[in-house]
């Protein structure tokens, strides 16, 4: 079974002059703007623009990519998009450099196109850049599912959201369950998070914490894979989704896309299930691609139903029914468990919180605090006690309230979380970040993780729609 998407077009206008200085950009020649290899600069955060390559452009010689840029994710720009994945038209690589570098690239290396190819952006966002391009004399471009979905020779259910921190994850955890349960053998693939070498990450299989020790995964990636591993299940993530999904299908009879940002699978579902945040009415249209992602879902689920107010629970169950109508909508709960309420009862703690749900999710807070208020403690603000690179995080996403994110891209990220948390003055740490914090660096103050999971608040709910894919003939 082919792999790659039918038909992709080879054509289009080419400028072929680089402006002067204060002049706009002049239309190609006559009789030049078709059949010429067309130059294209991808906008990306390590994730969607290197599969879009892959699977589009790699062997296209119809085109040149000149440039990957990095937003979003720190210390991605300055490297390069290895040779080894590359492809034999680019044996030196290609260059991985600063979004805000964007209007001087289009002009300096005559970009025909921009792509723009990464996720959990505003709209607005998204056509600010493409205004820059199109100042720049390019045509902006999306792929859309046709063209980067990878079709499986098994079936395939995919976890999206219209935001980061809805809850994909947990409901991912808990669709592992319910279709083991059923004997399936389930492989998680998840949305790739390569923010280290790109060619050892090409492909990677995560079974144990040991494999995530010998493949350096950054705390980021330790939130999304520590919790399926806890669970028995084996995860699939890298670069190279073809040859990611090849190995899935080797040994499972089913492949669960866990979804990263709001991004659209990577995969082609045969059931795709989207969540919605009630604690955030109104995004259900405001970023892409979430709004085309909640257009495109066969059940749509509105998530922390328990957490929201039931006005806004009902604001957002009335959008997603108004938006697509031929979704099933169900409501369901992200219950908050502490390991021990009464050790924070009455003291002093410091809550840590996912990182990426506080960072671009653009929450101010997360579960982890609502489990301190409701277990009685007194929450002390990180925000004074900040080492300078949390500091730094905390001028760059204002919005984020009396919590520490917990980021750790890189190494210096990691201390300077421990940093942060050694100095705040409190008296133990509530963790809601999905992994063993303590087990990671050294904190000097006891930690009491918050653990949140998917749990049914109707009949016959998500788990009547999976049983009614599985049923199917």
């Amino acid at each position: 079974m082919s792999r790659r998407p039918p038909g992709r077009p080879k054509d289009g206008a080419v400028n072929h002059m680089e402006p002067r200085s204060g002049e706009h950009p002049s239309p190609p020649p006559a009789g030049r703007g078709r059949g010429v290899g067309r130059r294209i600069l991808i906008l990306g955060a390590a994730g969607r623009d290197f599969h879009n390559f892959n699977l589009v452009y790699r062997d296209d010689p119809a085109v040149e990519v000149v440039a990957f840029t990095a937003a979003q994710i720190p210390g991605i720009a300055g490297r390069r998009y290895p040779p080894e994945l590359a492809g034999a038209r680019y044996p030196e690589g290609i260059p991985i450099l600063d979004e805000a570098e964007l209007e001087t690239l289009c002009r300096k290396q005559r970009v025909d196109e921009v792509v723009f190819a990464y996720s959990d952006v505003p709209h607005a966002q998204v056509m600010h850049l493409a205004s820059k391009a199109l100042a720049a004399g390019a045509d902006f471009t999306l792929l859309g599912p046709a063209r980067t979905q990878i079709a499986a020779r098994v079936p395939v259910i995919a976890v999206s959201a219209v935001r980061t921190g809805c809850g994909k994850s947990q409901t991912a955890r808990y669709l592992s369950g319910l279709l083991k349960a059923r004997g399936k053998r389930v492989a998680v693939i998840r949305h790739p998070m390569p923010y280290g070498d790109l060619a050892r990450q090409a492909v990677q299989r995560f079974a144990t914490r040991a494999d995530l020790d010998a493949a350096e995964c950054t705390v980021e990636e330790r939130e999304e894979y520590e919790p399926h591993l806890a669970c028995g299940n084996v995860v699939f993530a890298g670069v190279d989704t073809a040859r990611i999904v090849a190995a899935a299908e080797a040994e499972a009879d089913l492949i669960l896309w866990d979804g990263g940002n709001n991004d659209f699978p990577f995969v082609r579902p045969d059931l795709h299930i989207v969540l919605v945040d009630p604690l955030r009415p109104g995004h259900e249209t405001t970023h892409h691609p979430g709004e085309a992602v909640l257009r495109m879902a066969d059940v749509i689920v509105v998530a922390k139903s328990d957490a929201a107010k039931p006005e806004d629970v009902r604001r957002v169950t009335e959008a997603a029914h108004a938006i697509n109508p031929r979704a099933t909508v169900i409501r369901a709960a992200s219950p908050v468990r502490l390991d021990d309420e009464a050790a924070v009862r009455g003291r002093r703690v410091l809550v840590v919180e996912d990182g990426p749900t506080l960072t671009h999710g653009g929450m101010p807070w997360g579960a982890g605090h609502v489990a301190a208020l409701q277990a009685g403690a007194e929450i002390v603000d990180p925000r004074p006690f900040a080492a300078p690179a949390i500091r730094a995080l905390y001028t760059r996403y204002p919005h984020i309230g009396d919590v520490l994110p917990a980021v750790g891209y890189a190494r210096g990220e990691l201390d300077a979380l421990r940093q942060t948390i050694n100095a705040t003055p409190a008296d133990a740490v509530v963790s809601a970040t999905p992994i063993d914090l303590a087990a990671l660096i050294q904190v000097h103050k006891p930690v009491l993780r918050a653990r949140y999971e998917f749990a049914e608040v109707e009949a016959p709910g998500l788990a009547g729609a999976v049983e009614g894919f599985l049923s199917r003939p």
